[in-house]
Formats: C-alpha cells, sequence, structure tokens
C-alpha cells in the first residue's frame, strides 16, 4: 500500500526564496568550481528572488495604505511572472542536482550543504533525503512485504501510540485512516528486523514526517538507515545510553555559552532532560510545526545530530532573558507555549541564529569520552558494590558455620566430663564391691543418676538426629563455601577437633573395656551367690547395672557422634575437591568464551567484506547508469544534428530543383519535365527511409525515450526534402490535364 505524499503547510514564497538565497550564501571556493552556464544560472535565481523580497515589501506597504494602486497591480503581475520563472529555475536546479547527485556529493558539498540548509523543495524531498541517507537501494525493501505478515510483540503498544501521532494532521486523523495504517505497518516491520530496539514512542513521529512525503516501502527503508546511520538506534534502545551522552553534551554547551541561565535552571532544579529530551528523540517535530521542523529535519538528514544541537542553544539563547525571571513551573509552561510558535513566519531566522551558535566536534568527542568513562566508574562502583554484598554474606555464613563448631566443640567438652564422672563412677564401685552394706540413700542416688543417664542420652540422641541434618544441609552447600582463606582456617581447626576426638574415642574405648572387666566381674559374683541373702543387695546391683547400660549407650552415642563429625570433615574435603574441579571448569568456560570472541572478530570481518562487495556492487550500478544517460544524450544530440541536416538539405535541394526549373522551362516540354522530378522526389523520399532505418534501430536497442515521434517525423509526408504547390505549377504556364492531376497529388511544402 503506498501512501500518497502530503505537504506540509509552508508557503511557496518561503520555499523558493530559501532556495535562491542559496547561492548568495555559497562559499566563493564552491562558486569557481561551478561551470560559466551554472554561474549564470544562479545569479539569476539570486537576482529574482531579490524582485520577489522587494515586490512582497511593496506589496505589505499596500496592505496599509491603498495609494499608488495602479504601480501595485503592475508589480503584482511583475511577481507572478518572476514567481513562474522562479520555480522552473528552482526544478531545474534541483533537478540537475538529483539527475548529478554523486558529482554534486564529491565535488560540489559545500554549496550543496548550503542548498539544503535553505530548505529542500517539497517535490523533492522524498528523492533527496533517500539518496542523503543511501536508501534507494537497500535488500530490506523486499523483504517488507513478508514482514507485515508476520505478528510483532509490540502491536498492542504501537495500536495505542497510533492515535497520538499528528492528531490534528490530515492524513493521521480519525481511527483506521490510512494515515494510521501505513504508519502501524512501518513500525511493526521495524520492531521485527529490529528486535533488541523493538518499538518506541517517539520514533512514530520520524516515521509519520517519513509518510508524508513518500510511499511506505520508501519509508521504511529511510527510517532503517537512519536508526543504523545517524545514532538514533543507540537513542531509542530500552538503556537510552545514547539519550543521556546526548543531554551531558548539551548540559556542557549550556554551562559554557549561557552560564547564568544554567544557573537558573540549577537554582530552580529544572533539569536538562525535561526540556531537551524530546528534542533528540523525536527531532523538534513534537515541538515546532510542520514546516519548521521540516526544515530542521532536512539539515539533520545531511548533518546529523549536530544540528540538534545548534537548534536548541539558539532557543536558548534567544530566550534567556525571558527564562531568567521565571520559576520552573513558569518556564515549563514557557517552553510548551511560547517557544514553539517563536518562528513560525521566518523558519530562516531560527536556521541562521542556529548556525551561529559554536559548535566544536572535538570537544563533542572529548565529552562522549568523559562520559565513557563515568559510565564504567559507575559501572565498576555497582560490582564493586555487589562484590561487597557478596562478601558480606559469605562472612555471614563463615559466622554460622563458626557457631556451629562452636556448639559441637562444646558439646565434645560436655560429652568429656560425662566420661569423666562415668570413670569416677566406676572407680567409686569397683571399691564399694567388696562392702557388704548399702545404704538406701546409695541406692536413691543411684536411681537419680540412672535417670539423668536417660536425660542425657535423649539429648545426645536428639543432638545426634540434628547434627546428621546438618551433614545434609552442608552435602547441599558444599558449592557455596567461603573464600579459600577461611576455608583452610576452618580445616585446621577440624583436623584439630579430629584429632581430639581420636583421642576420646581411644580413651572411650579403653573405658569400655573396663566396663566389660567390670560386668564380668558383676556376672561372676552374681553366679557366686554373694547378694542373694540381701533384697537390697539385689535391687543395689539392678540399679548399678541399669546405670553401667546407661553409660555404655551414652558413650556408644558419643562414639557415633564422633563419627559423624569424620564425616563432616569428609565431606568438607570433598567440597575443597569440588571447587578446585569447579575451577578448572571455569578456566574451559573462559577458553570457550575467548573462542567464541575470536569467531565474532572474524564473523564481523565477513560482514564488513560483504559491506564491502555491496558497496562497489552499488558504485557499478551507479556507473553503468551514468554510461546509459550518456548514451541517451549523445543519441539525442545526433538525432537533433540529423534533423536539422534533413531541413538544410530539403531547402538546398528546393533552391536547386527551382533554378534548374527556371533553366530548363524554355527547352523541354513541362509535363516531362514534373514527372522527372516527381521521380527525384521519390528517390530522396527513398534515402530518406535509409538514413532514418539505422537511427531508429539504435534508438530501440537502447531503450531510450527522446521525445514525441511526431517531432521527427513519423511518416514520408510529414517530412519531405521539398515539395510545390498550385500557385507554382500554375507558374509553369499553361498544361494538360494530365499534368495538372499529378501536380494536385503532390505534397504541400512545410
Amino acid at each position: 500500500m503506498a501512501s500518497p505524499a502530503v505537504s506540509p503547510d509552508s508557503s511557496s514564497h518561503e520555499a523558493l526564496s530559501s532556495v535562491n538565497s542559496a547561492p548568495a550564501c555559497s562559499p566563493t571556493s564552491d562558486s569557481e568550481n561551478l561551470s560559466p552556464d551554472e554561474l549564470e544560472l544562479l545569479a539569476k535565481l539570486e537576482e529574482q528572488n531579490r524582485l520577489l523580497e522587494a515586490d512582497s515589501k511593496s506589496m505589505r506597504s499596500m496592505n496599509g495604505s491603498r495609494r499608488n494602486s495602479g504601480s501595485s497591480l503592475v508589480s503584482s503581475s511583475s511577481a507572478s511572472s518572476n514567481l513562474s520563472h522562479l520555480e522552473e529555475d528552482t526544478w531545474i536546479l534541483w533537478g540537475r542536482i538529483v539527475n548529478e547527485w554523486d558529482e554534486w556529493r564529491k565535488k560540489k558539498e559545500k554549496l550543496l550543504k548550503e542548498l539544503i540548509r535553505k530548505g529542500i523543495p517539497h517535490h523533492f524531498r522524498a528523492i533527496v533525503w533517500q539518496l542523503l541517507c543511501s536508501a534507494t537501494d537497500m535488500p530490506v525493501k523486499n523483504q517488507y512485504s513478508e514482514l507485515l505478515k508476520m505478528s510483532s510483540p509490540c502491536e498492542k503498544l504501537i495500536r495505542r501510540d497510533i492515535a497520538r501521532t499528528y492528531p490534528e494532521h490530515e492524513f493521521f486523523k480519525g481511527q483506521d485512516s490510512l494515515g494510521q495504517e501505513v504508519l502501524f505497518n512501518v513500525m511493526k516491520a521495524y520492531s521485527l528486523v529490529d528486535r533488541e530496539v523493538g518499538y518506541c514512542q517517539g520514533s512514530a513521529f520520524i516515521v509519520g514526517l517519513l509518510l508524508m512525503q513518500m510511499p511506505e516501502e520508501e519509508a521504511f527503508c529511510v527510517f532503517v538507515r537512519l536508526m543504523q546511520e545517524y545514532r538514533l538506534r543507540e537513542l531509542f534502545k530500552p538503556s537510552m545510553a545514547e539519550l543521556g551522552l546526548c543531554i551531558y553534551q548539551f548540559e556542557y554547551m549550556l554551562q559554557e555559552q549561557l552560564p547564568e541561565l544554567n544557573i537558573h535552571f540549577r537554582s530552580q532544579s529544572f533539569l536538562t532532560s525535561m526540556y531537551a529530551s524530546s528534542w533528540f528523540l523525536t527531532l523538534f517535530l513534537t515541538t515546532f510545526p510542520l514546516p519548521v521542523a521540516t526544515r530542521v529535519f532536512d539539515i539533520f538528514m545531511y548533518e546529523g545530530l549536530e544540528i540538534v544541537f545548534r537548534v536548541g542553544m539558539a532557543l536558548l539563547q534567544f530566550n534567556q532573558a525571558e527564562l531568567v525571571q521565571l520559576d520552573m513551573e513558569g518556564m515549563s509552561q514557557y517552553f510548551q507555549k511560547v517557544i514553539p510558535h517563536q518562528f513560525d513566519s521566518c523558519p530562516d531566522k531560527l536556521i541562521l541564529r542556529a548556525f551561529q551558535v559554536k559548535y566544536n566536534p572535538k570537544k563533542m568527542k572529548r565529552l562522549e569520552k568523559e562520559y565513557a568513562a563515568i559510565k564504567n566508574k559507575e559501572m565498576e562502583e555497582q560490582i564493586e558494590i555487589k562484590g561487597q554484598v557478596t562478601r558480606a554474606q559469605e562472612a555471614e555464613e563463615n559466622y554460622i558455620i563458626k557457631r556451629e563448631l562452636a556448639v559441637v566443640k562444646q558439646r565434645c567438652t560436655s560429652a568429656t566430663e560425662n566420661l569423666q564422672r562415668a570413670q569416677t563412677t566406676i572407680r567409686q564401685l569397683q571399691d564399694q564391691q567388696g562392702n557388704p552394706r548399702f545404704s538406701e540413700e546409695f541406692v536413691t542416688h543411684l536411681e537419680t543418676e540412672l535417670e539423668q543417664s536417660r536425660l542425657r542420652e535423649s539429648e545426645t540422641l536428639g543432638a545426634l538426629k540434628e547434627m546428621q541434618d546438618k551433614v545434609l544441609d552442608m552435602e547441599k552447600r558444599n558449592s557455596l563455601l567461603p573464600d579459600e582463606d577461611n576455608v583452610v582456617r576452618l580445616q585446621e581447626e577440624l583436623q584439630a577437633l579430629a584429632l581430639r576426638e581420636a583421642e576420646a574415642v581411644k580413651s572411650l574405648t579403653e573405658l569400655q573395656q573396663q566396663v566389660k572387666d567390670l560386668s564380668d566381674s558383676w556376672q561372676a559374683g552374681r553366679a557366686g551367690g554373694r547378694w542373694k541373702d540381701s533384697p537390697q543387695r539385689s535391687n543395689a546391683n539392678a540399679l548399678q547395672e541399669a546405670v553401667v547400660a546407661a553409660r555404655l549407650r551414652e558413650a556408644q552415642a558419643q562414639a557415633e557422634l564422633r563419627a559423624l563429625r569424620q564425616r563432616v570433615l569428609q565431606l568438607e574435603t570433598q567440597g575443597q575437591i569440588q571447587r578446585t574441579v569447579l575451577g578448572r571448569a571455569e578456566q574451559t568456560c573462559a577458553g570457550l568464551r575467548e573462542q567464541l570472541r575470536l569467531a565474532a572478530a572474524q564473523s564481523k570481518g565477513l560482514q564488513a567484506q560483504l559491506s564491502e562487495s555491496h558497496r562497489k556492487h552499488a558504485e557499478a550500478q551507479c556507473k553503468s547508469k551514468e554510461e546509459v544517460m550518456a548514451v541517451r544524450l549523445r543519441e539525442a544530440d545526433s538525432m537533433a544534428a540529423l534533423a536539422e541536416m534533413r531541413q538544410r538539405v530539403a531547402e538546398l535541394e528546393i533552391q536547386r530543383e527551382e533554378g534548374m526549373i527556371q533553366g530548363q522551362l524554355n527547352h523541354s516540354d513541362a509535363a516531362q519535365y514534373i514527372r522527372q522530378l516527381k521521380d527525384h522526389i521519390d528517390e530522396l523520399k527513398a534515402e530518406i527511409r535509409l538514413l532514418r532505418g539505422p537511427l531508429a534501430f539504435g534508438a530501440v536497442g537502447l531503450g531510450t525515450r527522446l521525445g514525441d515521434e511526431d517531432s521527427l517525423g513519423s511518416s514520408d509526408e510529414e517530412l519531405p526534402p521539398f515539395a510545390l504547390t498550385h500557385g507554382d505549377i500554375g507558374d509553369l504556364g499553361d498544361m494538360g490535364d494530365s499534368s495538372d492531376s499529378e501536380t494536385e497529388g503532390a505534397p504541400t511544402a512545410p
């Protein structure tokens, strides 16, 4: 679907005067490079522009006073005549620029820049914009129809914002209008081509302006080129890093050139991004009316984002005196309501002020490097903060592990104390084996000690279960252990603890052996029947056996606890091994990433070679087009020369035949001589046909269109070499009827 070209509401007087004032502003070096014909044409355009401006002044004075009405009418008619000539000369100039585009870009670049700054005529904008951004033959144009058949994740966002784009413009007004439909198509197609950017709201205004000038396929190609080559893609990325850079550079220019206004902005907390973000994102399309914004866009297509900095600074310089007297809210209203309409009637004044602004590209490059350094430093600080958070988490985990180790040490100390108490109790029992008397207090003490032993046993079993759970948890978290220094220190502590536990196990084994020997001696004493006579003694023996059995179970539980601790040490050793393996895997990944980087670099080189081949192919196509145009021009010159030769031959033949007729009328019969003349005419027609045949064949072979065929003659009757009229034959004397009938059929002279 091709959208019609919609013209912004700009007056023809402004467009023509802007074009024709260009030669006056062009540098002397460019004028020296022009041919005499071009210099004459530019001088003529300049003179007519001055006449038009003088006439417009006289028309304005006539509106204030009705005097000298006759002279005003004369000047009005003169202005109409000058305007028509001016339009014709403008068309000739820009037509020549388009046809000889490569030559103008290479040899007359400064003059072309001045002409573009004065404004591109509306009817040439579509082709000139495409030539400026090299979007005439893009491969993506062939993919456009296929992209429209696909679905995009940004379709809902695009539909939502379509109605907000140029809502007052006739082309986009109304739901489901032609303008909204083609705008949706272009935005959807680009969101599929560049999925990283997808869709950004400000880009719709740029695409809308393109659709006012050209069909949607061409607008899509131009927009793709703008995003790729004019820094717009970085502006519209989700991070908007390029917008931050532009704001940083603009703030520096404001601080350097308008320090008083900059201080006022800071005192009112009026940030640069509050008023300048839309300038960079929409290229003033949402700020100025379309005629003024289109003039700025003309220059942007040739000079890039530099014009945005220049126009923005020009606006601030022009309104500095008013802005320093307003507060934050007043400045916001001033930027929204006053500034956009200050240059509606004189966009040239805005452009002139913009190019009076100081702009240093080298300083902009330096600011770009400074901004990149600042961002890198911020990124490093963020990484350092993340590292500090990670180290804090590791320290917290170390503290938890140390606390668990302290608990284990405490339990180990408690178990050692319990073991010592058990050894003391065993020694007391051994000492009391020979005493036949056991008091009730001793039995009560044994019962109490049995209960305490059972409580300690249950606590030990709980601690055992808890340690088992912690072992499982540590098996899961062995890959998240803290840094190597802490691990080494903890391993040393655990090894020392393991040695102490080994000693404790050894002593426990010896104690168990002693208990076993004591139990055997008890069994032997019971077998001898030493305590059979006393029931009290039997109860004491049972209690002692229960106490010993409880202490034995407690000792076994302690042994199992120590075994589990030994298992913890083994698991930590395995964790260290796993970390070593993980380090080797990371080294392997680093090697693979390096290979990937090399492959990406190689791919980039191949892409560069492919782009170079495309460029050479485009240059070859341009050269072939130039050769075809040269052949067409030579063919046109040859055909014009041939037509002139035919005319000349016809005149000479007429003169010669008239002389021959005058000399031969007295010596020959008139009728016979007329027949000879007709034969001679037939011979000349045959020769003309022979001459015309190769020329027509050459024209068809080249496939050119050099004008209407009527201008070169389409039949034998249209280009006769000469002819006789009835009057000429009447002058020859009385002729017969046959002679009259023959002369009546002769063709009329042109």
